[in-house]
């Protein structure tokens, strides 16, 4: 009974190790002592792609590639490449690809491996970006006007097109269709960046300096046109204030001329009692006059 269960159990661990089961999305190519199997077609040999379900296979013997059949997207790091006019730039640029010819994609990329695939069509690419690329200066690349104002097969729009074009040609000997290339950014290298910057922040600080000697200049003159007013305005106001004070005094005086002489002992009445006032305000003040001081002529007796 035991020696049975062990050969039921070996038969089912035999049966199922001889099942396949490619799914919804995958190919898969099967190869025997290191020969890929292939079928007669057309008197032709053709590599035998198993499309998905579930497949038998010889176990232990036959070894299984599965290989992606959906869009892959390649995308790599930023590369350099050069202008007509010699110059660099950074170009960051991605790539929609599929299998298209699984026997070719196979044999070519050393068993169907993804990273030998997407190594190879890098450089594809690449080389094909970098010969459009250099057939363009940084305004037709940038702007999509030539330089002598033509849009036409300038813009990055129609160097995608042609990139695609030529990928698409050179992507054909890996078994590989090329869906879509595009240029995701176009930057400077960062020596270039750097240099372009600080320049850019010399001109500035150069304005800025100028504008600055310029505003020192008009503060100056402003401050100077502005002190000088002062100056002119304060001697015409002393002018007229001294004008205008001796019309005053003028004016007083001969307003205390034409009182004096209306009535010079009612005037003289006037002044002394105000002095009798200053002099007698304090209690303690001691005075020292003879009796017939002409301060007292009010006091005496019959004065008018």
């Amino acid at each position: 009974m035991r020696t049975l269960l062990i050969i039921i159990a070996i038969v089912i661990g035999v049966g199922l190790s001889s099942l396949m089961v490619v799914t919804e999305g995958e190919r898969a190519i099967v190869s025997r002592f290191g020969e890929v199997l292939k079928d007669n077609v057309d008197g032709k040999p053709v590599t035998r792609v198993y499309g998905p379900g579930l497949h038998v296979k010889i176990p232990m013997i036959d070894k299984i590639r599965y290989l992606d059949a959906r869009i892959q997207t390649l995308d790599g790091a930023a590369d350099r490449f050069v202008t007509s006019e010699k110059k660099d730039l950074m170009v960051d640029s991605y790539v929609k690809w599929r299998i298209q010819d699984y026997e070719k994609f196979y044999l070519s990329t050393n068993g169907g491996l993804r990273s030998n695939a997407e190594a190879l069509l890098q450089r594809k690419i690449n080389s094909d970006l970098r010969t459009e690329f250099g057939k363009r200066t940084i305004k037709e690349i940038v702007s999509g006007i030539s330089e002598d104002g033509n849009t036409e097969g300038s813009s990055r729009d129609e160097l995608q097109r042609l990139a695609l074009q030529n990928a698409a040609k050179s992507a054909q000997d890996l078994g590989i269709q090329v869906v879509d290339v595009r240029v995701k950014q176009i930057n400077l290298p960062n020596n270039v960046s750097n240099s372009i910057f600080q320049r850019m922040r010399a001109e500035r600080q150069a304005v800025a300096k100028e504008h600055r000697a310029k505003g020192k200049e008009e503060a100056e003159t402003i401050r100077a046109r502005t002190d000088a007013n002062v100056v002119v305005t304060l001697a015409n106001a002393r002018r007229q204030a001294e004008a205008i004070k001796g019309q005053g005094d003028a004016t007083a005086a001969k307003i205390y001329a034409n009182a004096y002489t209306k009535d010079p002992e009612f005037y003289s009445f006037l002044r002394s009692l105000d002095a009798y006032k200053a002099s007698f305000s304090g209690h303690s003040d001691v005075m020292v006059l003879a009796p017939d001081s002409e301060f007292f002529k009010y006091f005496k007796e019959g004065a008018k």
